[in-house]
């Protein structure tokens, strides 16, 4: 049975935030997470994504979890598992920010980036993003503009990867 009404538009994942305006966003995983997670408003939640323009969405999940349901929504999709952190971390960063920049170099692009639940080190990846584009020259800087974005404060989680992302000079290549 097709959904009919405002249902047909589908519903604004939580926590959606853009970080690049009609280019970049981020979210919680669509239909939630952990036990939180529904099947119902994940289907929603696509739909609002696809009816909204989006192209692609990112997980940086390590796991599949919803990479079926995209698929069957006939949404493109891309898995790019961040890992848990310390050592391996300095060695995913690259291959995440490469990828959203790779996706991104596309005008055509509009892209969701997502992990598990929308937290710290969500907020480090967009802050690391931020400064491997060049967009932003510093990590208190783009520490400042991710918590202003999100309105909440980063915590070490993600400060550990705004780090990790300056330390190991994990930079786009110039043109």
């Amino acid at each position: 049975m097709p959904l009919k009404g405002k249902w047909a538009r589908g519903i604004e994942p939580r926590m959606f935030v853009w970080v690049i305006k009609d280019r970049l966003a981020a979210s919680e995983r669509p239909g939630g997470y952990a036990r939180n997670h529904r099947k119902v408003r994940r289907m929603e939640e696509i739909i609002w994504l696809r009816e909204h323009g989006f192209t692609r969405i990112v997980s940086l999940l390590d796991s599949p979890h919803n990479l079926h349901a995209y698929e069957e929504m006939e949404m493109a999709h891309t898995q790019v598992g961040l890992g848990r952190g310390g050592p391996e971390l300095a060695q995913r960063l690259p291959e995440v920010f490469g990828t959203l920049a790779g996706l991104l170099d596309d005008p055509d692009e509009r892209v969701l980036v997502h992990l598990e639940e929308f937290g710290d080190r969500l907020c480090g990846v967009l802050a690391g993003y931020l400064l491997y584009a060049g967009l932003v020259e510093t990590g208190p800087l783009a520490i400042s503009i991710v918590e202003q974005l999100t309105t909440r404060q980063m915590g070490p989680p993600g400060r550990e990867i705004v780090t990790v992302t300056l330390e190991e000079k994990v930079r786009r290549a110039p043109d």
